[in-house]
């Protein structure tokens, strides 16, 4: 092998493919999210630019901009980042292809068996279908039926009215929906918007209903929708009529309310929204109009709706706080470089401990995003179409924040081990977050496992050939088993399936109920199920299918955030994980280069290079 061909050092070719696989997924999601965030920052600063001016004198878009502007500048320095990491591995496994190589065993050794099929591309499969699961042992959550859909369309569908609350008269003027062998395959909205309407002696499935306000989005925003349902039921019911039958009334109202009640308490989300407000106040007023007693009830509802805004207002809050403060941190080091003594072993001796401070913020944040984010995520809309409004713009950040929150794990373990010039240091810190990275597997918390592995990982951390030579790298073999890519990254899938079956069996409040997914993958299958699978039918009618397929893996996700951490806190430990600084790819590669020389004239030259910039930087 010459000089330029192990320009990246002595790793292991399937070591390179490995992370090459691994970043990948980490760089198309972070991708996908950079490309959203750029076109609401070009709706805010068309709204910007049209001066609309509130109350005060101030416009809330110009506030809108400017966090957009800053969210938007820390996506991009992640993707840079991990595109960088993905391309050098990407290159290594190009000029490596077809090439035997002898591992050295100074190096971490990886458990994954060669094998000749052809590796996957990073949205080259779809998930299987999950299990069936006992839905009694599910708890508050609306659950998609155990439906197995046919790949092709039979061309047998069979046209039935269904549960459409109408009288057999207005059947002919009910738009049809299509069942396959009894379920739901098909049909317009107008239909399905009907079909989630109560009436006296009717209320919609929870399967249907919550499979249907998760991704009716994708074709009609939440407040036309509860506008079209509010005149659904002012028109069915008379409402506005003189002589409304007000006993006939009053046994529709809580029908109503119990509606509103399950929307406003599954996508709460939704109500941040002015108009989706204004909404349901106006016909929360007209069911207390028609019957007083349900006053009460309708208190009731709006309490636990403010009560949850105001806690995702909070988080919101805690987060713009900790990005600052990181900020902070990160501007005082490069300030003052010698200020920066402490490392996370002196703010936590303990693995154990520290695995389970990482499940408290997995769990905080994996419980603050909303279902409905998965699908707002990947909706593309036109920004150069005027109808596009602040107001229509996805109002929460918490799945981006969480993939951000891996993207800097993976980068703090990295700064962690090469900001140390003293090897047995070094050593020690890698040890260290191996034996997190086995807590965090046994806990069942497989997004901070992924992270921390992947950090150790990064090509600043993995040319360390000295400092890996002082470890013993067995506990490492075991948990790199775990990242394996190959068929999809089934290694990892059977180990979240066995960490479920674990979960379904364990005791209320017992630490055997954790299951955290590596994230990213999931939003990938998110975004391939979006992708691949078509919005509409041949003959023009809803694809419900889709709807179907959603709703199942979005029911999981939706147990998995239900658990509390049951973990004492560790405030410091906290505090460092979130807010201790992090080395750009650039800073990481020259404490690299100066804990162990460059080896290759390609890592000699990156040095010289990057040691011009930072001396100019200083000037």
């Amino acid at each position: 092998m010459t000089e330029s061909e192990s320009q990246e050092g002595n790793a292991p070719p399937k070591r390179k493919e490995r992370d090459k696989n691994i970043f990948g997924v980490q760089l198309e999601v972070t991708s996908i999210l950079l490309d959203a965030e750029r076109r609401r920052l070009d709706v805010l600063k068309r709204e910007v630019n049209n001066n609309n001016i509130n109350a005060y004198g101030l416009t809330r878009p110009q506030k809108e901009y400017e966090r957009q502007k800053a969210t938007l500048a820390r996506f991009q320095f992640q993707h840079d980042m991990l595109e960088k990491e993905y391309r050098e591995a990407a290159l290594y496994m190009f000029k490596s292809h077809h090439r035997a190589f002898k591992s050295q065993r100074s190096l971490p050794h990886l458990g994954i068996k060669q094998t000749l099929k052809s590796r996957p591309s990073i949205f080259g499969t779809i998930t299987k279908d999950k299990p069936n699961r006992d839905d009694s042992k599910r708890r508050s959550m609306p659950q998609t039926p155990n439906v197995v859909f046919p790949e092709k369309s039979t061309g047998k569908n069979i046209k039935c009215n269904g549960h459409v609350p109408t009288s057999k008269e207005d059947n002919t003027k009910t738009p049809a929906l299509v069942y396959e062998d009894g379920n739901l395959n098909s049909g317009t909205l107008e239909a399905f918007i009907q079909h989630m309407v109560p009436s006296i002696d009717y209320y919609p499935e929870r399967t249907y209903l919550f499979a249907f306000l998760l991704s009716s989005r994708l074709y009609i925003k939440p407040h036309q929708l509860l506008h079209d349902v509010c005149q659904v039921c002012i028109r069915q019911q008379k409402l506005t009529s003189p002589d409304m039958d007000r006993e006939r009334l009053k046994k529709f109202c809580p029908n109503l309310l119990q509606l509103l009640s399950e929307w406003t308490e599954t996508f709460p989300y939704d109500f941040r929204d002015e108009r989706m407000m204004r909404h349901l106040r106006d016909i929360t007023q007209k069911c207390i109009a028609v019957d007083a007693s349900q006053r009460k009830v309708v208190g009731q509802l709006m309490q636990a709706l403010i009560k949850r805004l105001a806690t995702l207002e909070k988080y919101e809050d805690v987060l713009a706080r900790v990005n600052t403060a990181a900020a902070e941190r990160m501007h005082a080091l490069r300030a003052n470089p010698a200020s920066f003594q402490t490392n996370i072993i002196d703010v936590c001796p303990s693995p154990y401990v520290l695995a389970q401070q990482l499940t408290h913020i997995e769990l905080e944040r994996l419980t603050n995003i909303g279902p409905e984010e998965f699908v707002q995520s990947f909706m593309k809309e036109g920004t150069d179409d005027a109808q596009v409004r602040f107001q229509d713009l996805k109002r929460t950040k918490n799945l981006e924040a969480y993939v951000e929150w891996f993207n800097r794990l993976s980068y703090l373990v990295a700064t962690e081990v090469c900001m140390h010039i003293k090897r047995k240091h070094r050593a020690r810190l890698i040890e260290y977050f191996i034996d997190v990275a086995r807590e965090c597997f046994n806990i069942g918390n497989f997004n901070s496992l992924m992270a921390i592995m992947s950090g150790l990982n990064l090509s600043p951390v993995a040319r360390l050939k000295k400092t890996w030579g002082k470890i013993n790298t067995d506990k490492f073999d075991v948990l790199e088993h775990q990242m394996d890519p190959t068929s999809n990254f089934t290694t990892y899938r059977q180990s979240l399936k066995a960490a479920m079956h674990r979960a379904l069996s364990a005791q209320e409040g017992a630490c055997d109920k954790i299951v955290i997914p590596f994230f990213s993958l999931l939003v990938k299958d998110f975004y391939f199920l979006n992708e691949g699978c078509s919005n509409r039918m041949p003959n023009g009618y809803i694809n419900f299918q889709k709807f179907w397929q959603f709703a199942k893996q979005v029911t999981e996700f939706i147990q998995w955030k239900q658990v509390d951490c049951p973990y004492p806190r560790d405030r410091q430990a906290l505090n460092y994980l979130l807010t201790a600084p992090v080395f750009s790819e650039n800073s990481l590669y020259l404490a690299s280069y100066e804990s162990e020389n460059p080896e290759t004239q390609f890592e000699r030259d990156q040095y010289k290079t990057l040691k011009m910039q930072c001396s100019a930087s200083q000037k």
